[in-house]
């Protein structure tokens, strides 16, 4: 009996069922809750009153959306960061000379440094609205995503598979197509993986992100971050846990609706010429296929999508025939380095001039010692993650199914900001007398961990299957495996997680090496601290002096340590 369907069968398929009603009352109702959180975004300034947030678990699923809704803002902002600025890195030696560097600065600024300069900007956007407010803070939590998703796709595009790429010539792809035919496809399972990690970075510095201070003035936006912010500094903790299940819920609930089912489709751009082990598709993939509209929909949505990513555009540029001489590139390079240098030369003798109009040498020598404390906490702790989380994650890369079940559990501790065990942890130092350069390191590490962890998981669940088969044909087991097979194959994706690793240890040190619970406070010895104290001080110049010696220490460690394992990684990865 054949199994093709009759046009009248066909037709009845594609009629509205009750997974359509189902879908519809949903896409409704999140519209209208969208549209009620949007009204409070261009409210004047003024309403903004002090003690506006209230600590009655009633306000907090409004306090929720809105966060919720300032997060995924930033998070498509960085999308777009992302395939921009990656992109031009990965496509242009000189542009990327420059480009990678700027990012190893950028993704050590911290986030306070970020609000204390670009906040008066927002501001003066839309004078009097709230809506500048929103836009800071949205700015604030796009600085906590972008950049670890940028240096994902950056190096899925500079470790492509050499075969992929003589396949997309000897198909005569065009620049636009081979980067949405080949390059998005294939950098997709790290990106979904990194861009999860990125959501739970935004709600690890979302209590900063939402409490703002220009000069004398300090605004609260509603949100959890500032909710928990009021409940720390009441002593409520009663607050703090309505705080943490409201966390799980949102969490849990865009886990469901959007990550568990983008990670089920990012499994089919896997590279591997043999079947491997998938798990089942989540409910909400299997619900959505259920449908008859919303499936209608996605299949024209995906034809225009097809349609627009093969076209045969070109990007302008020489011909392969045409292409410069040794010398003249040589000439080019050297000219290009002269200019960058010369406007770096500028930009750093504007910044030492305005630091150095209240500023002296030993504070400077100052912050250069508490610059190499904060670098020995981010060393040690980087190493210790690393010895625990890279086998973890090659296990449940490896095991689609585990990984589904773990995937919920690491986005909330990756999520869980150091500010909620402020206070055991402030308890503890105090009553038993302990030092807290010791014991408030271990805060630090609830931010740095993950970024390895989710990256080793994406790079084993990259891992071509074909090459596990060979392996387990050979016999290759333990140490030799390590060694041999596997670790190679998740080399590029581990310097990934470690150089983003690095940079949010730095960052989240601001928030680490100070912690308060009500009027008590302590502060460990090292530059974040410094910064926080500078912060709260509202000195901008020892501020800047803070931001600059720590993007030299990211910068420096980077170039001596994580750029030469990056380039090494292009070289030898197992793809290729």
């Amino acid at each position: 009996m054949s199994s093709t369907l009759t046009p009248a069968a066909l037709a009845y398929r594609r009629l509205p069922n009750i997974w359509d009603v189902a879908a519809f009352v949903a896409v409704l109702g999140m519209l209208a809750a969208v549209a009620a959180a949007a009204r409070g975004t261009v409210i004047p300034i003024a309403a903004l009153k002090a003690g506006s947030i209230h600590l009655d678990p009633a306000y907090l699923p409004g306090y929720a959306l809105r966060t919720t809704m300032r997060m995924f803002a930033a998070l498509v902002a960085s999308l777009l960061f992302t395939f921009t600025y990656a992109t031009w890195a990965a496509k242009s030696r000189r542009a990327a000379r420059v480009l990678i560097p700027i990012l190893d600065i950028l993704q050590s600024v911290p986030i306070l440094g970020f609000l204390s300069f670009t906040v008066a900007f927002f501001l003066h956007l839309f004078p009097g609205n709230v809506l500048g407010l929103e836009l800071a803070a949205i700015f604030a939590i796009f600085t906590s995503q972008a950049w670890n998703m940028a240096f994902s796709f950056y190096q899925a595009l500079t470790t492509l598979p050499a075969d992929l790429e003589e396949a997309s010539r000897g198909f005569r792809l065009t620049g636009w197509q081979r980067f949405w035919r080949l390059e998005v496809p294939f950098a997709m399972p790290g990106l979904v993986w990194n861009t999860m990690l990125s959501m739970s970075g935004g709600w690890f510095f979302v209590v900063a992100s939402e409490a703002i201070t220009l000069g004398n003035h300090t605004w609260e936006l509603p949100g959890i971050g500032s909710y928990v912010a009021k409940a720390l500094a009441e002593r409520n903790i009663g607050a703090v846990f309505w705080a943490i299940g409201a966390m799980l819920l949102v969490i849990l609930a865009y886990d469901q609706l959007l990550f568990r089912p983008l990670v089920a489709w990012s499994a089919k751009f896997r590279v591997e010429t043999t079947a491997s082990a998938t798990a089942e598709d989540p409910w909400m993939l299997a619900m959505l296929r259920r449908t008859a509209l919303l499936r209608r929909g996605g299949e024209e949505l995906g034809h225009f999508v097809g349609f627009i990513t093969g076209l045969p555009l070109r990007f302008p540029g020489r011909r392969r025939s045409e292409a410069p001489s040794p010398a003249s590139t040589r000439s080019g390079d050297i000219v290009f380095g002269a200019v960058i240098a010369a406007a770096a030369a500028f930009a750093l003798w504007r910044t030492i001039s305005f630091a150095a109009q209240t500023l002296h040498w030993s504070d400077l020598l100052q912050a250069v010692l508490l610059g190499f404390i904060t670098l020995a906490r981010v060393v040690l702790l980087i190493a210790l993650a690393s010895l625990v989380w890279v086998p973890v994650g090659v296990w449940l890369g490896l095991r689609p199914a585990w990984a589904r079940r773990v995937q919920p559990v690491a986005q909330f501790l990756a999520a869980f900001p150091a500010n909620l065990l402020f206070p055991p942890f402030v308890v503890v130092i105090v009553t038993y007398h302990l030092n807290p350069d010791i014991y408030l390191t271990p805060l630090m590490i609830l931010g740095t961990q993950w970024y390895i962890l989710f990256n080793i998981v994406a790079g084993a669940a990259a891992f071509p299957g074909d090459l596990q088969e060979v392996a387990s044909n050979f016999r290759v087991g333990g140490l030799l495996w390590w060694r041999r097979v596997i670790f190679p194959g998740i080399f590029p994706y581990f310097v990934t997680g470690a150089i983003t690793a690095s940079g949010n240890a730095w960052n989240t040190a601001i928030v680490s090496e100070v912690a308060s619970w009500g009027n008590t406070k302590l502060a460990a010895h090292g530059l974040g601290a410094y910064i926080a104290q500078a912060t709260e001080a509202g000195d901008f110049h020892k501020i800047v002096l803070g931001v600059i010696v720590m993007s030299a220490f990211v910068v420096t460690f980077n170039r001596l340590l994580w750029r030469p394992l990056y380039d090494y990684a292009s070289r030898r990865t197992v793809l290729g």
